[in-house]
């Protein structure tokens, strides 16, 4: 393979991800108008491809596999994901 195919392979299976991501933390949210910010889908999409890359493009599969591998994100994803769910809370109880 050349190294702009790799390149270009690479990047495409970023952006699937990252993709993927954005739905699988539209679909954990609880009312449809709320969505992570785009800092949570940049922090935790290298998560979602190391611990939930089998269940692509799957997207409740890969809601269920980020929710059941918590534990395991990064510190960075967590801080964020707990911040702006903290806030969709918060948002919900006005």
């Amino acid at each position: 393979m050349t190294t702009v195919f790799k390149s270009q392979v690479l990047g495409r299976a970023v952006r699937s991800v990252a993709l993927a991501f954005a739905a699988t933390v539209s679909v954990l949210s609880p009312t449809a108008s709320f969505a992570f910010s785009a800092e949570a889908q940049q922090m935790c999409s290298g998560d979602a491809f190391r611990l939930c890359s089998a269940e692509i493009p799957n997207i409740p599969r890969i809601t269920a596999c980020m929710v059941k591998n918590r534990s395991q994100l990064s510190s960075g994803c967590r801080v964020v994901l707990d911040r702006d769910l903290a806030a969709q809370r918060r948002a919900a109880a006005e």
